[in-house]
């Protein structure tokens, strides 16, 4: 037995936590995230200072911020790493509740220990305890429950060890990780107990790979025997398989394209000549023009969100659904026949059946011709400028803010930007993103054969993750050169953990596109008839409304008071000239670039169901409900 608090007995738990995949063990708990307060400073801080084993303990900025860095990290181990996050009692602990709900969307697992009030009640209501006058059991923590796959509250000290043993199955789980919230109440941390030796050991977690049913298998087989034109959606699943290799080679035999969600990105090649690239609302010509003359869709590892099925409108009406997925639930959607199995075995098992059967697509020039318009789509935003005959990407109602940003700031396209990026910054950087019109335009124009070099949250769409899942990516793979790309909007919402990029010394580089405040969401409102309202950073005006002139934000100056050397690019020289020069740097970096509105990509043949008025004054509005019913009624209800 070890007499010691609970908190020590924790930190002791967590540093003796592994993994095995494949054979290959691994440390599970790289170390601890943590902004003190007074509700864990005495306890968990306690036992960190006093014996942290070998648990590297990061300080954060923002709770919610090193959440995220944890989420990136995680992911980009490929889920075979965590760092745990603690904070404070009340606003520390709500802080980091958005970051869970990131975590639980994107099948990542996230180990948090927000404090809570004290168990016995004696000093109640302690400093920033939430009181809920129906049940004084009640916290913030509470909150917590809808966004996480396990709750539990350390209300006496023996209850962490039955508490720790299901957040490592949690954690662990191909199917179920996501994020788990240990609620330590404050005076019950500082409390000690007799802990059993074995509690603390050394303990190894196996991380297995479902073996797929024979009788599944023969069920899926049979369906995609009689497809003449299928399609493959690649999703976050086959890249925590590690499974990209072997769909390639399973697509490969019989000429079976395939199509990338955000999260399913890099783990095939994108030189594949069966890689079609991004699918759905987000994607391009490419995968929706095949996606819509395909018999039988292969979703594996997918959740299939609503941007990757178009709202479900995507495909033909009589197209059939097979899966292959960890997880029951995601395997079920659209009422698809299942095989639940690790993606890579379930690739495997199916490809030995289709071989046995000498199967064949009967794909002639279409793969290649799909993939040629989207080469040349891609050939002229390489060419795409500003001048007097500029015409935008996006058919907006009101296009004022064009010609006056460019008088301004500066001429840069966005697509011509990520273009620029893409050709100078090394092979296998990681790209990093979330939110806004950005993540639409790289899962449709960014390419590389660099496995696993695009960590895209967009489960959630949570802005605020791009600049902490940098660091998070960064502190998984710290050879590499590590991209953040992020709208003007998330920067304001969410940058403080540059500056522990810059404590720790690892580099990451934040590409900054400025297009004066949320334009994906301008674009949105004005396409479906709405007005100009609330989108874009502007003063107010001699009407009171937020229409005045374009409010000017020197964001690279902001950010060299930091320590970070900084950039500003208003043409596609000074951002060239900026990159080049940024890969020298030994500090983090960060490029402000000047990006005209409405110069992102857009549509590609993809339907996006968003809630419109279904009566409005405004004829505009009008239009835009109908054809969004028109829509719905061509989509799946299920």
């Amino acid at each position: 037995m070890a007499y010691m608090t609970t908190a020590q007995a924790l930190v002791k738990f967590l540093d003796n936590q592994y993994v095995s995949f494949d054979g290959k063990e691994t440390k599970f708990v790289d170390g601890i995230f943590t902004i003190f307060g007074h509700g864990i400073v005495c306890g968990l801080g306690e036992a960190l200072c006093s014996d942290r084993g070998g648990l590297t303990v990061y300080q954060g900025k923002n709770e919610q911020g090193m959440a995220h860095v944890a989420t990136a990290f995680a992911k980009q181990n490929n889920r075979r790493k965590i760092i745990a996050c603690s904070s404070s009692i009340g606003p520390g602990a709500a802080n980091m509740i958005t970051a869970a709900a990131t975590a639980t969307v994107n099948h990542i697992p996230l180990l948090l220990f927000p404090a809570d009030s004290f168990a016995s009640r004696q000093p109640d209501p302690v400093l920033q305890q939430f009181e809920q006058i129906n049940s004084l059991a009640t916290t913030t923590n509470d909150a917590y429950k809808a966004v996480t796959r396990y709750w539990d509250r350390i209300s006496r000290p023996e209850q962490l060890m039955s508490a720790m043993i299901n957040a490592m199955r949690v954690l662990t789980d191909t199917a179920e990780t996501g994020a788990v919230c240990i609620s330590l109440p404050q005076d019950v941390e500082g409390e000690s107990y007799d802990f059993p030796e074995e509690f603390l050991a050394k303990r190894v977690h196996k991380i297995t790979r479902t073996v797929p049913s024979p009788d599944e298998v023969n069920d899926i087989a049979e369906i995609l025997l009689q497809a003449e034109k299928p399609l493959v959606i690649c999703g976050g699943g086959v890249r925590y398989s590690e499974a990209g290799e072997a769909l390639e080679k399973f697509c490969g035999e019989f000429n079976i394209p395939f199509a990338e969600t955000q999260s399913g990105k890099t783990a095939c090649l994108s030189s594949n000549p069966l890689n079609l690239g991004g699918l759905g609302v987000t994607g391009n010509s490419a995968g929706n023009d095949i996606a819509k003359c395909a018999d039988v869709i292969l979703g594996i590892g997918t959740r299939f969100s609503d941007f990757t099925t178009g709202s479900k409108a995507l495909f033909r009406s009589d197209a059939k659904f097979i899966t292959i997925n960890t997880s029951r639930f995601d395997a079920y959607k659209l009422g698809a026949v299942k095989l639940v199995s690790d993606a890579k075995l379930g690739i495997i098992a199916l490809g030995k059946m289709l071989s046995a059967h000498e199967y064949k697509t009967k794909y002639t020039c279409e793969i290649k011709d799909a993939k040629k318009r989207w080469e040349d789509e891609m050939e002229r935003f390489s060419k795409y400028r500003y001048d007097e005959s500029f015409t935008p990407l996006i058919k907006a109602r009101d296009k004022r803010s064009i010609p006056e940003f460019a008088e301004k700031f500066g001429t840069v396209t966005q697509v011509s930007a990520i273009e620029k990026i893409r050709e100078i910054i090394p092979h296998d950087a990681v790209c990093v993103g979330s939110a806004g019109s950005l993540p639409g335009d790289l899962q449709r124009m960014w390419t590389s054969d660099s496995r696993y070099s695009y960590n895209m949250e967009y489960g959630y769409s949570c802005m605020g993750y791009e600049i902490a899942g940098a660091l998070g990516s960064k502190l998984a793979e710290p050879q590499k050169e590590v991209y953040a790309m992020c709208g003007d909007g998330s920067y304001l919402m969410l940058h403080s953990e540059l500056v522990t990029s810059i404590q720790e010394h690892k580099k990451i580089n934040v590409l900054l596109f400025d297009n004066s405040g949320f334009g994906c969401i301008n674009n949105l409102e004005m396409s479906n008839g709405i007005g100009n309202l609330a989108t874009e950073f502007r003063f107010r005006d001699s009407n009171g409304d937020l229409l005045g002139e374009l409010l000017p934000i020197d964001f690279a100056k902001s950010a060299s008071g930091y320590g970070v050397k900084t950039y500003t690019a208003r043409t596609l020289d000074e951002l060239e000239e900026a990159l080049r020069d940024s890969l020298k740097s030994e500090v983090s970096t960060l490029i402000d670039i000047k990006v005209l509105p409405k110069t992102m990509t857009d549509g590609y043949g993809a339907w996006w169901n968003v809630g419109i008025a279904s009566t409005s004054e405004n004829e505009a509005v009008r239009e835009a409900y109908k054809n969004k019913k028109e829509n719905e009624s061509k989509a799946r209800k299920y």
